[in-house]
């Protein structure tokens, strides 16, 4: 960390998010992304270039072609390890890009951005480090980039980011994740299991972060949330979430008692007959 920072000198916080989004070796962003300083200066209103930086590996695929294995044994465990890797680098670059992308908003808004970076940097490298006993490296498994093709739809506009990340893709994450966990701690894998508990842990939090902002930037522009949620959904051809939901981690996570109603509405919903 000290030769990091040694490396890149005093700068202000937004233009080392800049670096690191740019680089393209998932080790050395993880070691950029931890040397970012939460009491350094923020330059808002500087316009930046966000390139996002990635290796060759893993192949991207579409995600009907990501080979699905059963958790019972280990080579489906490693390919699960490997998706949920895979998750959090493009996670690492979302925070950062959200960062450098967007300017002029409270200088809070980029230390809890950096924040998030560096969380998702230490689960990429949890995950990472957990692959190694099943004999595999990050980038040997084809994953999908449905949550980093996101960032680029909403790449115009700040409002329709934080609805369809944080509050959409990223707390599906919190539905999902203790049946992850369950499954890895049956077959035996504690290890991966007490991993995924820190990854729920810290995903509350970065959805709690994603739910302030965006009711921030709905009270400024006097916007309805729900409303103006569901307009996002429908402007970026968004799914909507989906059941079961994990109400009490949504809750921890900053959603209103009004948008768990609009959920429990989802989840009774009377089920449509296919055609």
């Amino acid at each position: 960390m000290k030769k990091i920072n040694q490396q890149l000198g005093e700068q202000e916080l937004r233009q080392l998010a800049a670096g690191a989004l740019a680089e393209t070796c998932p080790a050395r962003k993880c070691e950029r992304v931890q040397a970012l300083g939460l009491d350094l200066p923020v330059n808002a209103v500087k316009q930046l270039v966000a390139n996002m930086g990635r290796p060759v590996r893993p192949e991207l695929v579409p995600p009907r072609q990501v080979p699905a294995r059963s958790v019972q044994l280990p080579q489906g465990r490693g390919m699960l390890l490997h998706a949920l890797a895979h998750i959090e680098f493009n996670a690492i670059n979302l925070a950062l890009d959200a960062m450098v992308r967007f300017a002029d908003m409270p200088d809070q808004f980029y230390r809890d951005w950096a924040k998030v970076a560096r969380e998702e940097a230490l689960h990429h490298t949890l995950l990472v480090q957990r692959l190694h006993d099943y004999q595999l490296a990050y980038g040997d498994c084809p994953a999908h980039d449905g949550l980093w093709q996101m960032a680029e739809k909403t790449s115009d506009s700040l409002l329709a980011r934080l609805a369809l990340v944080p509050r959409l893709l990223e707390a599906r994450g919190l539905d999902v994740s203790p049946a992850i966990r369950d499954k890895l701690h049956a077959a035996g894998d504690t290890a991966s299991a007490e991993v995924l508990d820190i990854i729920l842990r810290d995903e509350i939090g970065h959805v709690h972060i994603g739910n302030h902002w965006f009711h921030v930037l709905c009270t400024q522009q006097c916007l309805e949330p729900i409303a103006t949620f569901e307009r996002c959904l429908a402007d970026y051809r968004a799914p909507e979430p989906r059941p079961p939901f994990n109400y009490a981690a949504r809750q921890q996570a900053g959603f209103t008692e009004q948008e768990i109603q609009w959920l429990y509405q989802l989840d009774f919903a009377p089920q449509t007959e296919p055609q």
